[in-house]
Order: structure tokens, then C-alpha cells, then sequence
């Protein structure tokens, strides 16, 4: 779990934090945090762990609880255990059986992007015997 940033960081269970944080390196959390967490490394959210808030992660594993925005750049894994609620924005996901995702999903490489930013096409009608064409 130990990336070029750093050594990771933990958060044990029992343990409650309100406020943000910043890292380079991996974040373990294992107990309560009520803010917003933004690195360059791996979110772990342990069996017992619960975010509210906003994360934003190059990748994340989730056991436990996550409730508000969530920013994976590459790769989403929910396990069996996981309840998320909110918004996501994420480039690959996997979901194991039995995870609770009621998300907002936004996903591809272009994920980060907002959601507003997302086209909207018609299908017009020709008169030749071509398909119809996108605009």
C-alpha cells in the first residue's frame, strides 16, 4: 500500500475526525472522518471506516461507508461490504456482489469532467436512402 509520496496514513477505528485532509501518500480509514480528503495516492475505506464528504483519489477500496463526492481517477473497487451514497466520478469500477452503490455515476476516462459537460445528440431524418445521421 506504500506509494512514492510516502508512508500511508491511518485513521484506527474508534477514532472520529472533522476537517480536511491533504496527503501525497495512501490514507487507510479505519474509524470516522466528517470532511474532505484529497491525495495523490489510494483511499481505503476499512470495514468499520464511514467518509462524509468529498474525496478526491487516484484509486480507492471501499468495505465500508462512504457518503457525498467521490473523484477516482482510475479505478473504483467496491467490496461485498460497501454502502455508497452520493455522487461518483470514476474511470474504472468493480463491484463485488452484495455492495449497496445508490450513486450518481459518471464514468470513463473523461470522468472528472462535470456531468453538465456531457452532449446531447438527435437523430435527423434524411431523404436519401442513407442512415440517419448524428448532429
Amino acid at each position: 500500500m506504500t506509494e512514492l509520496g510516502g508512508q500511508p496514513n491511518r485513521i484506527e477505528k474508534n477514532t472520529k475526525i472533522k476537517g480536511d485532509i491533504t496527503s501525497e501518500a495512501d490514507f487507510r480509514i479505519d474509524g470516522k472522518l466528517e470532511g474532505n480528503v484529497k491525495t495523490s495516492g489510494k483511499v481505503v475505506i476499512g470495514k468499520d471506516g464511514y467518509i462524509k464528504g468529498k474525496v478526491e483519489c487516484v484509486n480507492a477500496d471501499i468495505e465500508g461507508k462512504f457518503n457525498g463526492e467521490l473523484q477516482v481517477n482510475d479505478l473504483l473497487s467496491l467490496k461485498a461490504s460497501a454502502i455508497i451514497e452520493g455522487t461518483v466520478s470514476v474511470s474504472k469500477l468493480a463491484v463485488e456482489p452484495g455492495a449497496t452503490f445508490n450513486a450518481a455515476c459518471t464514468m470513463g476516462k473523461g470522468a472528472s469532467a462535470p456531468a453538465a459537460a456531457a452532449s446531447t445528440h438527435k437523430l435527423q431524418p434524411n431523404k436519401t436512402n442513407e442512415p440517419a445521421k448524428v448532429s
